[in-house]
């Protein structure tokens, strides 16, 4: 593979090359750092639970609270009413 990139080389100049290799770099570590903050917040989460916190609620408490107040009695309102249609409330 690295013999087919190596004839590709020269179609980016220097400068070029230096700045996708500083993006990558970036993203590489912006990566590391993605799956270091996914395993926090697992802690957290296993924290939570040892604390007698339903975890399940809690996500949803964090993902509602992520989305606007507006657009979240909106869904309640059409949830509320798609169940009623179907005679669940």
């Amino acid at each position: 593979m690295a013999d087919d990139a190596a004839p590709h080389a020269d179609v980016l100049n220097s400068t070029a090359q230096g700045q996708l290799k500083s993006i990558i770099d970036r993203v590489e570590r912006l990566e590391v750092e993605k799956t270091e903050i996914a395993e926090q917040i697992k802690e957290v989460y296993l924290e939570a639970k040892g604390n007698g916190f339903d975890v399940k609620i809690l996500r949803k408490v964090v993902r509602l609270r992520k989305t606007d107040r507006a657009k979240r009695q909106e869904e309640d309102a059409i949830l509320d009413l798609y169940l009623s249609a179907i005679g669940e409330i």
